[in-house]
């Protein structure tokens, strides 16, 4: 018996030691390869999940609200501009999903939003960058986050369009880190001959962007806007955005739009303990989630939508620290004895994940931002109803955008 068998076995994976022990060659070396990566304090997280239900001195948070950035929109921009020009900010895209609830196979950045020619949502990302880039007469350095699944696809179809229009010396791609799947009784799922894994969440971006070793490529940078694949209208590497939260000292900035509902299904900038922290919408009491302002806005109506500018010097101090692990139930499929897979009618697994909302408490200080929502957040998460591709495309026309 070698030691990576022992190791299992001690973490009752007897079912895995006995496949690492009957297969031979490359199968072999992969399984032992991912046996010798798990984390095994992530994997035993399923008998004693954290408590992550935002408990604590939760209070309001100040922001930059609109007419407070209009008045000094001139000042916040000229520094931005200056930051992006001696090439202070990189851009991190997280594409590492798929638009399976789009009904599509392909990564979600390569769905058509189009209506009369095509409109990829990479293609509307980074034309809404190259805006910046065009309007600043520099280039900012944007690193695609892919994962296992789509990483060659993505990396094809962005090369099979010429990167839209942006420099390829500019891009970097690397791929999301992954976690192993466990059943319900926290047996690794195995299929293949291999673990089955999943990726570990949207808050594994910079652990899996080190990792990956691109960022030296750049070493000017000081500052990381990153953002999500699936808002279509969101600005990038926005030079006022930019700008305001260089000059107010902190080590984030948050863009926000106000809670359309007290029960929006979007996290909220808040002071937890004293310090700059996102609290979910679940988290939230039916009183926390109504409470007003004397001037009738939400006391915490501040919902991000997954676009942060985070100092690199606080993420490179905070590397060390352990993320929150966010244990979730999903289906997965699942091999048979005879070696047949078949998909669940319910959920059988825990996945494993940590959430970039989790970084801006490790930042502690944070600059909410607001953006206007009707400008700035058309998410694509749906193929119809709220929040959906026929959502997003309303607000593109409104936008100006040709479909």
């Amino acid at each position: 018996m070698n030691k990576q068998q022992q190791i299992l076995i001690e973490h009752d994976q007897q079912h895995v030691a006995a496949l690492l022990d009957s297969l031979q060659g490359e199968q072999r070396r992969r399984l032992a390869e991912q046996v010798s990566q798990i984390d095994w304090d992530t994997v035993e997280l399923w008998r004693h999940p954290q408590d992550l239900s935002g408990s604590g001195n939760i209070q309001p948070i100040a922001g930059l609200t609109l007419p407070e950035i209009q008045r000094d929109r001139t000042v916040y921009r000229k520094a931005g501009e200056q930051a992006l020009r001696q090439g202070k900010v990189g851009a991190v895209l997280l594409a590492g999903g798929q638009g399976t609830r789009l009904g599509s196979d392909a990564p979600k950045g390569a769905y058509d939003m189009g209506l009369t020619r095509p409109l990829y949502i990479f293609q509307l990302l980074i034309g809404n960058l190259l805006e910046v880039c065009n309007g600043c007469g520099c280039y900012v350095p944007l690193f695609v986050m892919t994962s296992e699944s789509n990483d060659g696809y993505t990396r094809e179809f962005l090369r099979r369009h010429d990167y839209f229009g942006y420099p390829q010396d500019q891009i970097r791609f690397f791929v999301q880190d992954m976690f192993p799947v466990t059943d319900l009784n926290g047996k690794l799922l195995v299929r293949d001959g291999q673990l089955v894994t999943s990726p570990n969440g949207n808050g594994g971006w910079f652990s899996s962007l080190t990792r990956s070793g691109v960022l030296k490529d750049f070493p000017d940078i000081e500052w990381l806007n990153a953002f999500a694949v699936d808002n279509v209208l969101q600005r990038i590497a926005d030079p006022v955005f930019v700008g305001a939260t260089i000059l107010s000292g902190v080590n984030c900035g948050a863009k926000f739009v106000r809670k359309c509902d007290p029960h929006e299904r979007v996290g909220a900038l808040c002071l937890q303990n004293g310090v700059s922290s996102v609290i979910e919408y679940y988290e939230m009491t039916e009183q926390m989630a109504n409470q007003t302002d004397p001037d009738g806005e939400l006391t915490y109506g501040f919902g991000v939508i997954l676009n942060y500018l985070f100092r690199l010097s606080k993420l490179q101090e905070t590397a060390g620290k352990r993320m929150p692990v966010h244990v979730v139930k999903k289906k997965v499929p699942v091999e048979g004895e005879d070696g047949t897979i078949s998909a669940p009618d319910k959920e059988n697994a825990y996945k494993f994940e940590t959430l970039i909302l989790d970084m801006v408490k490790l930042m502690q200080t944070c600059l909410p931002f607001e953006v206007v929502r009707e400008r700035e957040f058309a998410p694509v998460k749906n193929r119809e109803g709220t929040d959906s591709v026929e959502s997003a495309r309303k607000l593109l026309r409104q936008n100006g955008v040709q479909l």
